[in-house]
């Protein structure tokens, strides 16, 4: 079989990004090697307690997102402390990003959320937060006072966007708009704060072409970061239940399937967005599918290998618009 592409073009490939990757985006900010510890702080969400709705995303749950050092009976100190003694035995100079990733982390008094935030950054070798949220949950006094903080400190907000359509939030119970998404995302980077977002391809209710699209929507916003998730089905969720009474529901993809997926939509996304990344890792006791025995940094190789061979890089397919 011959080659698809040139041996010239292998050779240019070889030597440039596929993608723009997370850890160059933090040698931008930081001029030595930062790591990301999750924290669980004890908050909850908008669409779990009855104020947008109940029963939480039908896709979620939180379990999946947590090291075993990530509990809410520990403190936010105690919390970062066990995680840097778990990376700092391997790089004793790393610094640390206060990962607020559990739930809603901007879903409380702003008297509340300062005192989390700074009890953070109090902790020795953490040098900024990440601050996982919905949408929904953020307002003017808020935008304010991270913009301050912003400027004292790293400060990176990431959003769950999830899905692009409207009929896809609400069918998976997300209890908010994509154009909630826009302003909050629109307003964030008005504030000069860095902003990311997550979306999860494999969703049901919409084409995957449709969801390739998706790309070139995101493309418009003033997004820095974005993570991509394959759909899972978790142990107790209610699309555990929903697939269980009709499988068709949602569409299951084989890890070559969904490397395809993504090199599609990476080829649509605007080029200068940092891909923080594309696959996430449940709990071998949650997960039900899809089972691909396949870690992170090996899926990345997988998608960077087939880049190659394809001859494409992130943006080649993007439509630059005004």
């Amino acid at each position: 079989m011959k080659s698809q592409v040139s041996d010239s073009k292998k050779v240019h490939l070889a030597q440039q990004p596929l993608y723009r990757a997370f850890n160059d985006f933090l040698k931008e900010y930081f001029p030595f090697k930062v790591q990301k510890i999750s924290l669980h702080a004890g908050f909850t969400c908008p669409n779990r307690d009855g104020k947008v709705g109940l029963g939480g995303c039908t896709y979620c749950n939180n379990q999946t997102f947590n090291p075993a050092y990530c509990q809410t009976e520990k403190s936010i100190t105690q919390q970062l402390e066990e995680g840097i003694r778990f990376f700092g035995k391997k790089y004793p100079q790393m610094k640390y990003l206060a990962y607020f990733q559990a739930y809603t982390n901007t879903y409380g008094t702003l008297e509340n959320l300062k005192r989390q935030y700074q009890e953070a950054l109090s902790v020795p070798g953490v040098v900024g937060l990440v601050i996982g949220t919905r949408p929904d949950s953020m307002w003017p006094e808020l935008y304010q006072y991270l913009a301050e903080l912003n400027k004292r400190t790293f400060v990176l907000v990431e959003y769950g966007l999830e899905s692009c359509y409207d009929d896809v939030l609400q069918l998976i119970n997300r209890g908010h708009r994509y154009q909630d998404s826009v302003e909050a995302i629109m307003t964030t980077a008005s504030y000069g704060i860095p902003v990311g977002a997550h979306m999860i391809l494999g969703l049901p209710g919409r084409s995957e072409e449709e969801q390739i699209a998706q790309a070139e929507m995101i493309s418009a916003l003033p997004l820095n970061t974005l993570k991509l998730h394959q759909l899972q089905l978790i142990k107790g969720t209610k699309m555990m239940h929903q697939v269980a009474e009709n499988p068709s529901f949602v569409r299951t993809y084989q890890v070559d399937e969904y490397i395809d997926f993504v090199i599609a939509f990476l080829r649509r996304l605007r080029p200068d967005i940092v891909v923080e990344r594309f696959v996430s890792q449940s709990p071998d006791d949650l997960l039900v599918a899809p089972r691909w025995g396949v870690k992170n940094y090996e899926f990345v190789d997988k998608v960077k290998q087939k880049m190659r061979i394809k001859g494409v890089v992130q943006g080649d397919s993007y439509v630059y618009t005004k």
